[in-house]
């Protein structure tokens, strides 16, 4: 199993570009391999790998099921990769018909929290102008943090009110989005554009190659002005301190956000296609994907009925 692994890396987890997968999904598999894989299975031969013995293991493993299905799930990549290259012909995880293979559900042990409209309005009225941007981004746009990490200027399109997400900026690595669909032109609501204006006008770094957020720490060095701030720490530094003062005993993330935008599109009875789209999801559904086409003026109508709705306080108390 070590060489298998020695070989899978060698293989498949190097930058392909386009055709690979995107860097935050290797640096994750990387993870599972290292700390789960090759500590319990790396001296084992990869055809005395037991169905029974990966599941009763899986069980012991102290972590949530979600987590333990990414290790099957990595686990099986590493069969289907032995399987191209004839190491072997059979996959224990996945078995040899349905249902024969490792069981191990992914089901959620907590459901995450979500933000209610009310809560995001306390919040962002108390944030800085930075990490205001920020949040209303992520809530409005469902950008991925990766994705909100690696906005340049040059990405947002005042004059048509769109954004593209080129790159993903995981661990201050840049790399492609996430999927095809990740690419799409995403609407931005006048109001918020109004916002990112004046955030292009206060920042010191708003050249078209320039982050959108780049970081002016001085501890960042030569790299100052040039790499995106860590969303990391100013959620935990800016943003959660902020919610905890206001009361929010909610767990927040910047995935939290791109959760509720979902949440209240749905609420708002959006057209499937438009949700999806919005997301930039791969797909829906294949029919759905084939036979339907959401048109930017119903995607700019379901996300302006959302910032209408986050910014109805705003109004009443003006």
């Amino acid at each position: 199993m070590k060489e298998l692994v020695g070989h899978f890396s060698e293989h498949e987890q190097v930058d392909k570009g386009e055709e690979g997968r995107a860097y935050s999904t290797r640096d994750r598999c990387e993870s599972v391999l290292n700390c789960w894989i090759l500590p319990r299975w790396g001296k084992t031969a990869i055809d005395q790998v037991r169905t029974v013995a990966v599941e009763d293991w899986l069980r012991s493993v102290p972590r949530a099921k979600g987590t333990r299905s990414k290790i099957r799930n990595t686990m099986s990549t590493l069969y289907n990769h032995a399987i191209r290259w004839e190491f072997t012909d059979k996959n224990p995880i996945t078995g040899p018909v349905r249902g024969s293979g490792v069981r191990q559900s992914a089901k959620r042990e907590r459901i995450p929290d979500l933000l209610e409209v009310e809560e995001f309005q306390l919040l962002q009225a108390e944030l800085r102008i930075r990490e205001r941007i920020l949040v209303w981004l992520d809530m409005t746009l469902g950008l991925r943090r990766g994705e909100l990490a690696g906005l340049r200027w040059e990405d947002i399109h005042f004059e048509e009110l769109t954004v593209m997400a080129q790159r993903s900026v995981v661990d201050q690595v840049v790399g492609k989005v996430k999927t095809e669909a990740s690419k799409r032109p995403i609407p931005i609501d006048p109001f918020i554009a109004e916002d990112l204006l004046s955030w292009y006008r206060t920042t010191k770094y708003n050249r078209p190659e320039d982050y959108v957020f780049a970081t002016d720490a001085a501890r960042a060095g030569k790299k100052r002005g040039k790499q995106p701030v860590w969303l990391s720490k100013v959620m935990s530094y800016r943003i959660q301190p902020v919610a905890k003062r206001l009361g929010i005993a909610k767990r927040i993330g910047w995935h939290t956000f791109r959760r509720t935008y979902t949440t209240l599109l749905h609420a708002n009875g959006e057209d499937v296609k438009v949700v999806q789209e919005l997301l930039r999801h791969g797909s829906a559904r294949i029919t759905m994907d084939v036979y339907a086409q959401a048109m930017t003026p119903a995607k700019r109508r379901a996300q302006g009925k959302v910032v209408a709705m986050l910014r109805d306080t705003e109004k009443k108390s003006s």
